[in-house]
């Protein structure tokens, strides 16, 4: 067998409301879906949900090659960026065939990926997570109703932008799941998608953990800051996760050093190998891993195979436009099917039809990492967040968020 080509198509996600965290919020609520097929010359075509950045280039790596030599070429593709560097979307790139040649490697044996990979069940445990900064109480009660008829009984919230309202949704989240678990506790996170410096990532946490019990605070300050993830593990009692927007193994042995990491994050656009790789660096240091990302199929299939996986973000109920997956949540986990390979079918006429196309992308979206993020404590910049309008804090001469009384 062997790898003839490719082919890439953009399909949307559409979640009918507002999406965001605290960097920004899609208003119309339709988010970019990328897509990268890889045909063989035995007519068997794997799919990766991931960018396609650079990838004439990244490609030569493997154009030609037997497809089943999956972690192989994986390095041949990192080679072939090396003086580019792999980060980014690049490393987007690689992952999205990685997946790819993952999914021919499994329809080729006729099985599963998650049978391939050495899984035992089928089941993997889930938590909601509903990019839900920009909705307003009813809307967000909503929205975790949903979550919650699907057995859903752990969320993870957006936030980071005001105490006192990240204290309110949250409480509004945990009594929505407890009713719907007929009083069993319901575990709760927030993200705040490194808005924080150290100092404000300790007091807001600190603030909250007065009458709620977090599970985790998700990215408090900026990916890299290894000193900083770690101050802020010292400071709050709920552990930290972080690493999904890591490119790589380099980048995660500092945080783990430090003892900055408590829950190992990996986002699905980076592949099913890297995936596997963090998953038994984490393991070597006695950590659990959460596999990140809207449709993290691959990464579902591989979390069946390793020991430390804790839970898996279950972003919308519902695919992308064009795309069908044989899976379903039940119970709070995703059930993986018996389809060959990732179960992932693509509809190339349904989305060349549909011809759905995102927002540009803006200064208020969450691509856009704010002028003031990381220097405000109880408020963000100008803008509307769930319906509230936010003021703009003031600053003293050392970049200091001024007091406000509160």
């Amino acid at each position: 067998m062997r790898i003839t080509g490719f082919r890439t198509l953009t399909t949307v996600q559409e979640w009918g409301r507002p999406v965001g965290d605290a960097n920004g919020v899609f208003a119309d609520g339709v988010v970019p879906i990328s897509i990268v097929l890889v045909d063989t010359d035995e007519g068997i075509t794997g799919v990766g949900l991931g960018p396609h950045v650079e990838i004439e280039r990244i490609f030569a790596a493997i154009e030609g090659e037997d497809p089943r030599a999956v972690t192989t070429l994986y390095d041949r593709m990192l080679r072939h960026t090396f003086k580019a560097g792999h980060a980014g979307p690049v490393f987007g790139t690689i992952g999205a065939l990685d997946t790819a040649l993952w999914d021919i490697k499994a329809q080729a044996a006729g099985e599963p990926l998650w049978r391939l990979l050495g899984g035992r069940d089928r089941r993997v445990n889930a938590y909601a997570s509903g990019l839900d900064i920009g909705l307003t109480d009813d809307e967000l009660v909503a929205a975790y109703e949903v979550y919650a008829s699907h057995g859903l009984r752990a969320a993870k919230l957006k936030g980071g932008l005001d105490i006192e309202r990240d204290r309110h949704r949250l409480g509004l989240v945990r009594d929505v799941l407890t009713e719907a678990g007929h009083g069993r506790r319901a575990g709760l996170m927030l993200d705040v998608n490194e808005a924080w410096t150290r100092k404000q990532a300790v007091r807001h946490v600190g603030e909250i953990e007065r009458s709620l019990d977090l599970i985790w605070i998700e990215e408090p300050v900026r990916r890299w800051d290894a000193e900083g993830h770690a101050a802020v593990s010292r400071g709050v009692r709920a552990s930290v996760a972080t690493g999904e927007n890591l490119t790589g193994l380099e980048q995660y042995r500092p945080l783990i050093a430090a003892g900055a990491v408590d829950v190992v994050q990996m986002a699905a656009v980076w592949g099913v190998t890297h995936f596997l790789r963090v998953s038994a660096l984490a393991h070597a240091h006695d950590l659990p891993v959460s596999p990140i990302g809207n449709s993290p199929v691959g990464l579902l299939h591989a979390a069946t195979s390793v020991p430390n996986h804790l839970t898996s973000e279950l972003q919308d109920v519902h695919r992308p436009v064009g795309v069908s997956i044989d899976l379903h949540v039940e119970d709070g986990a995703f059930i993986l099917g018996d389809s060959p390979g990732l179960g992932v079918r693509v509809d190339e006429e349904l989305i060349r039809a549909a011809n759905r196309r995102p927002q540009a992308q803006t200064a208020d979206t969450p691509n856009v990492r704010p002028e003031l993020a990381g220097r405000w404590l109880l408020a963000g910049v100008d803008g509307i967040v769930a319906g509230h309008p936010v003021p703009v804090v003031s600053l003293n001469s050392h970049n200091e968020v001024a007091p406000t009384g509160r």
